[in-house]
Parts: structure tokens; C-alpha cells; sequence
């Protein structure tokens, strides 16, 4: 029975070891994949530009029209005390009216 054994081992080791190595992909295959996944990193990567540049511009609109909402708040608190001011003129008017 060792006879035997003896004999069929190296078979064995072949037999096993072609089994092993029979999933271990080829340069060609990794290569196709690598390729298929770069593809899509690519396409992602443009994708995310875009959307970057459309936030870059939209932050810059926003601050435009913060810049234009604080420069019509100050034309307004300016119109304001003008109108408080005129608003002032015509009660003094009216009292010296009812005086006379």
C-alpha cells in the first residue's frame, strides 16, 4: 500500500495544485477590469467637476446677492431717517398750525 501511495502523491500535488492556481486571473483579464473601473472612476471624476464648478458658481451668486441685500439695507435705514425726518417736519408743522 505505501507502493501505492507513493505513486499517486505527486499526482496528487499536480492535481491540487492545478485546481489552486486555475483561479488566479490573467494579465489580459486584470487589465480589462483595471480598465472597465477606470472608465467609471473617469466618468465619476467628470461628474464631480461639474458639480463642483456649479457650486463654485452658485456660492459666488450668493454672495453677490448678499452683497446687494447689505447695500439695499443701508439705502433703506438711509431712506428710513429721511422719511422719520420728514415725517418730524410736518408734526412741527401741524403744531404750529393748531397754535395759530
Amino acid at each position: 500500500m505505501s507502493h501505492a501511495l507513493t505513486k499517486l502523491a505527486p499526482a496528487a500535488i499536480v492535481l491540487i495544485g492545478s485546481i489552486g492556481l486555475g483561479g488566479c486571473a490573467t494579465k489580459g483579464f486584470v487589465r480589462e477590469e483595471i480598465a472597465t473601473v477606470n472608465q467609471r472612476i473617469d466618468a465619476l471624476d467628470t461628474k464631480l467637476q461639474t458639480t463642483d464648478g456649479t457650486a463654485r458658481q452658485a456660492l459666488a451668486e450668493a454672495q453677490a446677492a448678499s452683497g446687494q441685500s447689505q447695500t439695499n439695507t443701508q439705502r433703506l435705514d438711509q431712506l428710513n431717517a429721511r422719511v422719520d425726518g420728514v415725517e418730524q417736519q410736518m408734526a412741527e408743522s401741524r403744531r404750529k398750525r393748531a397754535r395759530n
